[in-house]
């Protein structure tokens, strides 16, 4: 179940960072270029809200999993780059973002001018990927520890 589970969130990764990414594009082109905000853009936000939303759930239920396996002592994680990466930076940096991205999409539905709505969802949006980005575990991270990832 847990191997279920962990390739689910690496593999749904992907389709969060796509609809982000495309998200992101389509706002700062609506902002800067003065477009409508339209039903499309609205649902394409939401889109990229529930997958980030369901990462999040997968993301807790492994974690979890991990923090209530009888063999995890979270003091000796500290001194494991590993361990701490999954048990402390990697979800609490996910967290922050996932945070961005409720708010960016929450105040774009509150927003008076289809320049603001576009506008919100920019920065919030761009600023939650660079967090993802940085905590998502890159095969090319492998290369600084003696661990692999999955």
């Amino acid at each position: 179940m847990e191997d279920i589970l962990k390739h689910s969130h690496s593999g749904l990764r992907w389709l969060a960072l796509i609809l982000l990414i495309i998200t992101i594009v389509k706002s700062f082109a609506g902002w800067l270029g003065s477009k409508p905000f339209t039903l499309g853009d609205k649902k394409l936000a939401l889109f990229t809200l529930i997958s980030i939303h369901i990462q999040l759930v997968l993301g807790l239920v492994l974690y979890l999993q991990l923090v209530t396996n009888s063999t995890f002592d979270f003091a000796a994680s500290m001194k494991d780059p590993l361990q701490r990466f999954f048990s402390v930076e990697h979800i609490v940096g996910m967290l922050a973002a996932i945070t961005l991205v409720t708010i960016g999409y929450s105040t774009s539905k509150r927003a008076a001018t289809d320049k603001l709505k576009f506008k919100k969802l920019a920065i919030y949006f761009t600023i939650a990927l660079l967090l993802i980005v940085a905590m998502i575990p890159w095969p090319f991270m492998q290369k600084f520890t003696s661990y692999h990832w999955y």
